[in-house]
């Protein structure tokens, strides 16, 4: 009797982790078509650009997002404001290692890690682990999902990943300060 209440609990909880398992899937993004851009600001000005995804999924629980990871091929930071000789020199500065140091750190990553729930079923309050330069700290933004995919603004404090150049609290003229923090705009797309 023993072995058969074993076995029908055996059966009944292999059930319950195959049933989990096709009802969560990975949807990978389409990196073609996802883009990443960015603005970083200064007191007078601002610059903007791209970046491209490497590879990336949204994790899918029946419609609800349960799950996420992406990463970012940092050495195609492009900037798309300026052109010619400033656009060349902007790019190979924030390629250098007073920003991001893509030869040392060609990458980044972005992971889920809790995900809230809103009144909208469409909106999402996500809590990830944000990786630039080897250096991971939490990041915390709403994330929109359609039939296509979803989108996000992340806001990133850059001095927590030891990225301090002309940065405000290093004591620079507040004219040549740029902003502590840039912003990513995100689309991903399936």
């Amino acid at each position: 009797m023993k072995t058969l209440k074993t076995i029908a609990l055996s059966l009944f909880i292999t059930t319950c982790i195959s049933a989990t398992a096709v009802a969560q899937k990975a949807k990978k993004i389409d990196v073609k078509k996802s883009k990443i851009e960015w603005v970083g600001k200064k007191l007078t000005s601002s610059h903007s650009g791209t970046l491209d995804f490497k590879e990336g999924n949204l994790v899918i629980n029946g419609k609800k997002v349960v799950g996420g990871q992406f990463v970012v091929d940092m050495t195609t930071i492009n900037t798309t404001d300026i052109q010619g000789k400033g656009k060349e020199k902007l790019d190979a500065h924030l390629k250098n290692d007073d920003f991001f140091g893509v030869e040392k750190f060609p990458t980044a990553s972005l992971s889920f890690k809790s995900i809230g729930y809103t009144d909208n079923p469409d909106v999402y309050i996500i809590t990830a682990d944000l990786t630039i330069k080897d250096i991971t700290n939490p990041v915390e933004f709403e994330l929109k999902t359609n039939s296509k995919g979803a989108s996000a603004k992340v806001v990133v404090d850059r001095t927590l990943y030891d990225i301090k150049y002309a940065s405000s609290g290093m004591g620079v003229i507040a004219d040549k300060a740029i902003s502590d923090e840039f912003e990513l705009n995100i689309a991903l797309l399936y």
